[in-house]
């Protein structure tokens, strides 16, 4: 069974029910979890999982709205921490992020290059959580003959996306879900996930299988 090391917690969102969520969808095909919100602590040695995977909220809150919360729901990422990451991905590991993890690590200018982009304050935005269509794109084993599906979610939009970034699915012709290769491992972005009616969706559960096995270079067998 592959381990897994979920980095979560933080601010507006209940991460303890997603990330419990997440890792029972990834438990049916064979990924074990360990969830953690001691981020620094977590990654402050070698990581010995196969997979890590970032569903947090955890950033340095510089801009002027967020000057009220207390210091210390403010996070940096030790450079430990990122050197740990950057390793992982060195010895060919894999690293699912979900939703909020393009808010995270804001104070690691390599952040957006190794997830592929990222929420730009004040340009992105997100519409009110409600249903929203999700179409799927491409060929990519990760979505290869997945429906479209509606979800109660946020469309995260306007995020600064790499120009080398192939969309796998959107909403509202906002890119939300990406694959890429990062040194010798794989990346894989969901920007969806923001509560657990997200992981009640069947082809969304599917789709984040099937991510779970190509990070992990196991062949792509789920099907929707």
């Amino acid at each position: 069974m592959a381990r897994n090391l979920i980095l979560s917690g933080g601010l507006f969102h209940d991460f303890a029910a997603t990330s419990a969520a997440l890792a029972e969808v990834l438990a049916e095909v064979g990924v074990e979890s360990e969830i953690t919100e001691d981020i620094a602590g977590a990654l402050s040695e070698p990581s010995e999982v196969q997979l890590i995977t970032v569903n947090a909220l955890r950033w340095q809150m510089d801009q002027d709205r967020f000057a009220d919360l207390r210091a210390e729901w403010r996070f940096g990422l030790p450079a430990e921490a990122r050197t740990t990451l950057l390793d992982h991905l060195d010895r060919g590991g894999g690293l699912l992020c979900m939703h909020s993890a393009s808010i995270c690590f804001d104070d690691w200018q390599g952040w957006p290059r190794v997830l592929g982009g990222c929420w730009t304050w004040p340009k992105s935005h997100h519409p009110p959580l409600g249903w929203t269509g999700v179409r799927v794109h491409g060929t990519h084993p990760v979505v290869e003959g997945l429906r479209d599906f509606d979800v109660v979610d946020e469309v995260y939009s306007d995020l600064d996306v790499l120009p080398d970034v192939v969309p796998l699915a959107s909403s509202n012709g906002q890119p939300l879900v990406w694959a890429r290769s990062v040194r010798r491992g794989r990346v894989f972005y969901d920007a969806l996930g923001h509560d657990t009616r997200s992981y009640d969706n069947e082809i969304h559960r599917t789709l984040l299988q099937r991510a779970a096995l190509w990070l992990l270079k196991r062949p792509v067998t789920v099907r929707d």
